[in-house]
This record gives structure tokens, C-alpha cells and sequence, in this order.
């Protein structure tokens, strides 16, 4: 079983975590993503509320206790591998893989363009992962199905300034 606490950064107050409400075409696919770091999620609840004109952002603070028998990836940092991952949910949405839960670095503004231009065919995934190398990316956990999201216990939830 592993045992950690994650964050989620968001402009909506929510009492149940509703994975219909997730946004189709992002870095795992649809999903409730979250992070390790407070900050990250602190950063991506202002990003929410400003592009959505809201008057709040919120963080919540959960417990994740993962049991065994879930089935969990995890990418050792800015591979190929998780490079076409990125690129196949972002490019045909939905879920393009079968995972509970996966855990790798989130395509943020620091790695964003090289991603894009990867998606697009532009770069190939060897140029890519060459001009990521240098880059610093944060984490997500992302939670991709009902049995994956019961793991999840609230702490509780802050609002950010």
C-alpha cells in the first residue's frame, strides 16, 4: 500500500469528487489530477480563477491510501514513454490508457512549448526529450477511475489568496 498526500488546485467549491466534470484532452486524460507539491496546486487554483473570471480559488488537502491490488503507473521523469502518453491524450482525449492511477511530471509552462511542438509533429521524440533534459518538471497524480478516486480521503480545503 502507499500512503501520501496530495493537493488539488481549483476555482469550485465541491463536496464529492465527480470525474464526468474533468477536462478530456490533458497530460493523463480525464481524470482528477493532483500534486505532491502545495504550491503547484496553490498555482493552478489562481490559474482557474483568473481564466474563468471566478471570485475564489481553493486548494484541497487529501490523504491517498493506495491499496495494492489498484493498478498504478509511474514515470520516472521526462521519458519517451511518458512523452507519447502526453501526446495521445492530448491529441484524442478521453483515456488513452488503463491505469487507476498514474504519477509522472505534469507538462507545465517550463516544458509546454517543446510538448506542443512534439504533439504537432514538429519534433521528434528524440529532439524533445533532448530539450527536456534541462527542464524541471513538478509531479501530478492523477486519479482516473471510481475505485482509484475512494482512496482519497478530504483533510480539508483552503482558500487561496
Amino acid at each position: 500500500m502507499m500512503k501520501f498526500t496530495v493537493y488539488h488546485g481549483t476555482d469550485c467549491l465541491f463536496r464529492e469528487i465527480d470525474l464526468h466534470k474533468s477536462i478530456g484532452k490533458r497530460d493523463f486524460g480525464i481524470g482528477f489530477y493532483t500534486t505532491t507539491i502545495a504550491a503547484q496546486a496553490e498555482s493552478w487554483a489562481r490559474s482557474k480563477r483568473i481564466r474563468n473570471h471566478s471570485q475564489s480559488a481553493y486548494v484541497y488537502v487529501y490523504e491517498a491510501e493506495i491499496p495494492d491490488e489498484l493498478s498504478v503507473h509511474k514515470y520516472e521523469g521526462l521519458t519517451s514513454e511518458w512523452l507519447e502518453m502526453v501526446k495521445n491524450n492530448r491529441k484524442y482525449g478521453g483515456i488513452q490508457h488503463g491505469y487507476d492511477i498514474m504519477i509522472g511530471p505534469v507538462a507545465n509552462d517550463d516544458t509546454m512549448v517543446t510538448v506542443n511542438r512534439f504533439v504537432q509533429g514538429i519534433y521528434t521524440a528524440e529532439e524533445a526529450i533532448s530539450r527536456l533534459r534541462f527542464s524541471k518538471a513538478n509531479d501530478q497524480i492523477t486519479f482516473h477511475t471510481e475505485q482509484a478516486v475512494k482512496c482519497l480521503k478530504l483533510v480539508r480545503r483552503y482558500e487561496v489568496g
